[in-house]
């Protein structure tokens, strides 16, 4: 009963993508996409095809489940909920994203040296996803996106402190793996995109009340003193005529003849 008020693409596209994911990962431990090919370099020309396989990649069994859950249940929520944008937001933030990753210099933020490395994995997309329902709830004030924002921060809410470099919050022993960019480009985003489409997508509902013409006996002082200085005249409230069968007997005697 529940299942026939889902939408069927909310299921099927988070399928097809883990199962894109999954499947290049496979490759990857085959031998295809070797070192940091098809991975993004930022500001070298051939990091650029990153922008379209890098989030299919991953490093490490960990990487790729960490990301899997998130990825399902995100995906899940903006085909549901944004059905008429999902498309449009899935692609263009899955670009968008990697472009700015790309263009963001690779400088180690606590040497200050260029540090150029491979930048892989889908976590963009997450933070990408994860930023646009949340802000996007927000910016339109509909109850229901509202309370699916809130589901994304209470579940998602510790995504906030990946924007930042790992190197803030402890002392490692060598540089970060985790790419903060791609966290932050993600972010950045999917905030853009929540404020470009904020009127587009589902239409709010707006009640008869709400229109400004709208006629409510409450609102009439004359009419509410009429009924205050006479009640008599509302003790008996119209009925339903009841309807009699005997009226319709003779009727129904020349039927049966």
């Amino acid at each position: 009963m529940f299942l026939k008020y889902l939408n069927l693409r909310s299921f099927l596209v988070p399928i097809i993508m883990l199962g894109l994911m999954w499947s290049c990962f496979l490759l990857q431990n085959l031998g295809f996409f070797e070192g940091c090919n098809g991975a993004i370099i930022p500001l070298l020309p051939q990091g650029l095809k990153g922008i379209v396989f890098a989030p299919l990649l991953h490093g490490n069994l960990d990487h790729i489940l960490g990301n899997s859950l998130p990825m399902a249940v995100l995906l899940f929520l903006l085909f549901e909920f944004y059905p008429k944008i999902a498309f449009r937001i899935f692609l263009i933030g899955w670009i968008a994203s990697g472009l700015l990753v790309w263009m963001l210099p690779p400088v180690d933020i606590i040497t200050g040296q260029w540090n150029y490395n491979c930048i892989i994995g889908a976590s963009g997309l997450v933070y990408m996803l994860a930023f646009f329902i949340f802000f996007s709830g927000v910016f339109r004030w509909n109850m229901k996106l509202l309370t699916v924002s809130l589901v994304v921060a209470l579940y998602y809410g510790s995504l906030i402190w990946g924007i930042f470099p790992e190197e803030f919050f402890s002392q490692l022993q060598e540089p970060s793996k985790i790419s903060w960019q791609s966290h932050l480009a993600g972010s950045i985003t999917g905030i853009i995109l929540a404020v470009i489409f904020r009127k587009f997508g589902e239409k709010k509902r707006k009640f008869i009340w709400e229109y400004p013409n709208y006629y409510n006996e409450r609102d009439d002082k004359m009419w509410q003193e009429y009924i205050a200085n006479h009640p008599e005249d509302f003790e008996e409230l119209p009925q339903l005529r009841q309807e009699n069968i005997w009226e319709y007997l003779d009727e129904i005697r020349r039927k049966e003849k």
